[in-house]
């Protein structure tokens, strides 16, 4: 008799299970933008050069990218106006998670290369997180499992309206 187990049902994690070792399909950074499918693909906002959009197998609730549209794996190919405004993209989406999540703290930066941690090497992207003092648990050390507490639908639906409010003024 098995005591004590408990099971974390995560169904939408199966299309990323899924795709593991399977056929590439190019770059999503630059698949999904061209596809004008924003609340499929998770993009919240959409600037000249650069784009934010969730990321699909977050690390914590929120977990955001910000992009830029130019395909190049090395960050010394942006030109200062791409430079310019993916920061300005960073700045803004942790201004819309202080206003819809209030977090305590924020993880944000680029892992480049595969060494340096990067899942999608071939594309730079910029990593912004929402933290909460207490939101790291045995989870992830013991069954290799993260918690998200709220369905990625739900949070795409605020900070999209955020997002929207935030670049109207």
């Amino acid at each position: 008799m098995q005591r004590g187990i408990k099971k974390l049902w995560a169904p939408w994690r199966m299309a990323y299970i899924s795709k593991l070792g399977g056929k590439d399909e190019g770059c999503i950074f630059c698949t999904k933008p061209k596809q004008q499918t924003d609340k499929e693909n998770l993009i919240l906002h959409r600037g000249r050069t650069a784009f934010v959009i969730m990321n699909l197998y977050p690390y914590s609730n929120g977990h955001c990218m910000v992009i830029p549209y130019k395909h190049t794996s090395d960050l010394t190919d942006l030109t200062d106006e791409e430079t310019l405004e993916l920061m300005q993209l960073v700045k803004l989406t942790i201004k819309v998670f202080k206003k819809v999540f209030n977090p305590e703290g924020f993880n944000t930066g680029f892992n480049l290369g595969r060494a340096g941690g990067a899942g999608i090497s071939q594309h730079i992207h910029f990593h912004v997180l929402p933290r909460w003092v207490g939101d790291t648990n045995f989870m992830p050390v013991l069954a290799e499992t993260r918690v998200i507490s709220e369905h990625i639908a739900d949070t795409y639906d605020k900070l999209k309206k955020a997002f929207d409010e935030e670049t109207k003024a």
